[in-house]
């Protein structure tokens, strides 16, 4: 089933990047760049990866849609509910300290004569995680994708009659880029006149922080894991572990400085600064980027995929129970969606719920999706070399989870389906044996477990004095 999400499109997404990158050289005269590095460095960056180079096609043309995941005739979407993460954004205050931490230790000790001493920082304190401009490029291209994929369902009329539900983080970026998928629908599918949408009243996307943020409301996340720094121990053990100290050396040898005045920390903020460049300002050859190679990659993706795994994936429990809150919405909806289908009701025919990466990955690993047989750990990296679980390919900029409830009519029998998205594929659910759909009836029986017994107040509760982390994690 994972198969199938990772191989739908390859020859196409190969066939784009090749283009890209011959493009790259020769708007560059032919001659050698670092462009391809930059290219190939892009696949490592985690969290912090562009949301084309995990659909490569989009390289190309970034309305490019995909129309083998329409359903055949017979069946008819009726409802659409998408998480979707915000788009390409600055980096946090915390990592902007850090950039101006190794590019002031670089100025001050590195005797090598490089791009990398000439270049200029451009990051300031104000920049603290805003959505960029490529952000909100990356919500309208979205926005006229999901439209013109599913018209029936981003009608004028349903938007008119505010039967398109826009929720939020409370996040500027996440804010930001529900304006701008609005502004997509709006300017671009819809194409709505000045005087029309003064007549709307239900533009504005809603604040709900108990859904795209539901790991703040969790008390025992917040203890156990986002203020417990031995909840990381895997992560701080890789960091001191012979794969990080030999990119460590690399790096202090290409830059011609004492390997003892570098940490994992800096190399891993020099690395995040080589994809800031290419996400946010499109360039491929950033000096930064030249003190990486592949191998250093596949490492420092370890590193990040580590943190993701045991602070939002299936490294403890909470960390995916924290997220019943949100699974249990959109079951609500789905459910409220099939017994109003054809009645004269408010249910609305698309809700949009704008979050993070800490949003998304949670609930994929409520649901099952990207499970490793081994859990990730600091001394098998070698051996999860193929893992599935990459938070780069999962949850990239801009990154959605979408589920299509249809109404299929065949031989005077009535079913309802449902499919999953995952950044524009399909994610096959588990029981349906690769089938692009899932019965809803089945679906909700085969996660019967989550939407009657996951409790979120009992789940997040902190547990009695008594109780100790091993046994409640």
């Amino acid at each position: 089933m994972i198969t199938f999400w990772r191989q739908s499109n390859q020859k196409g997404a190969m066939a784009a990047l090749l283009l890209y990158t011959s493009v790259r050289l020769c708007a560059a005269g032919n001659k050698p760049s670092f462009s391809v590095d930059a290219t190939i460095l892009a696949e490592y960056f985690g969290t912090k990866t562009r949301y084309e180079d995990v659909n490569k096609h989009l390289l190309i043309n970034p309305n490019y849609r995909d129309l083998s995941l329409l359903s055949d005739s017979t069946c008819t979407p009726v409802h659409l509910n998408a998480v979707i993460r915000h788009g390409t954004r600055y980096p946090t205050i915390k990592q902007i300290k850090k950039i101006q931490k190794i590019h002031k230790l670089i100025m001050e000790n590195s005797e090598a004569d490089t791009e990398l001493t000439k270049w200029q920082l451009w990051y300031n304190d104000s920049m603290d995680g805003q959505l960029v401009e490529k952000g909100i490029q990356d919500m309208k291209n979205l926005a006229l994708r999901l439209a013109t994929l599913f018209p029936s369902l981003f009608s004028k009329e349903n938007y008119v009659d505010c039967q398109v539900k826009v929720l939020t983080s409370s996040k500027h970026r996440c804010v930001e880029s529900a304006k701008a998928f609005i502004q997509g629908l709006e300017q671009e599918h819809f194409q709505l006149s000045t005087e029309e949408l003064k007549d709307l009243t239900c533009r504005d996307p809603l604040v709900k922080d108990d859904l795209m943020r539901f790991f703040d409301n969790c008390p025992k996340f917040v203890t156990y894991i986002e203020n417990n720094d031995t909840a990381m121990h895997e992560v701080e053990r890789f960091k001191e572990g012979p794969e990080m100290q030999k990119v460590l050396n690399k790096m202090a040898l290409k830059l011609n400085m004492p390997a003892s005045s570098l940490t994992a920390d800096l190399v891993q903020v020099a690395f995040f600064t080589c994809s800031y460049e290419l996400s946010i300002k499109d360039i491929p050859n950033s000096p930064w980027c030249s003190l990486f190679d592949v191998e250093d990659g596949e490492v420092l993706e370890y590193l990040n995929d580590l943190k993701q795994y045991w602070k939002r994936g299936y490294g403890y429990d909470i960390n995916s129970k924290s997220s019943c809150p949100l699974f249990h919405d959109i079951f609500r909806e789905l459910n409220k969606a099939v017994h109003e289908d054809g009645s004269q009701s408010a249910s609305p025919a698309v809700v949009l719920q704008f979050g993070h990466a800490e949003t998304l990955q949670p609930l994929l690993s409520l649901m099952g999706f990207f499970q490793d047989e081994k859990p990730l750990r600091a001394d098998n990296f070698a051996e999860q070399k193929n893992r599935k679980f990459r938070s780069g390919q999962i949850v990239p900029y801009a990154s959605n989870v979408v589920f299509v409830l249809y109404r299929c009519d065949d031989q005077q029998e009535r079913t309802y389906k449902v499919q999953m998205l995952l950044n524009e594929k399909v994610l096959p659910f588990h029981h349906s044996g690769g089938d692009m759909y899932a019965l809803y009836p089945d679906l909700r029986k085969y996660y019967y477990d989550i939407l009657h017994s996951c409790n979120f107040k009992q789940e997040c509760e902190l547990p009695s004095l008594n109780g100790t982390f091993g046994d409640e994690l």
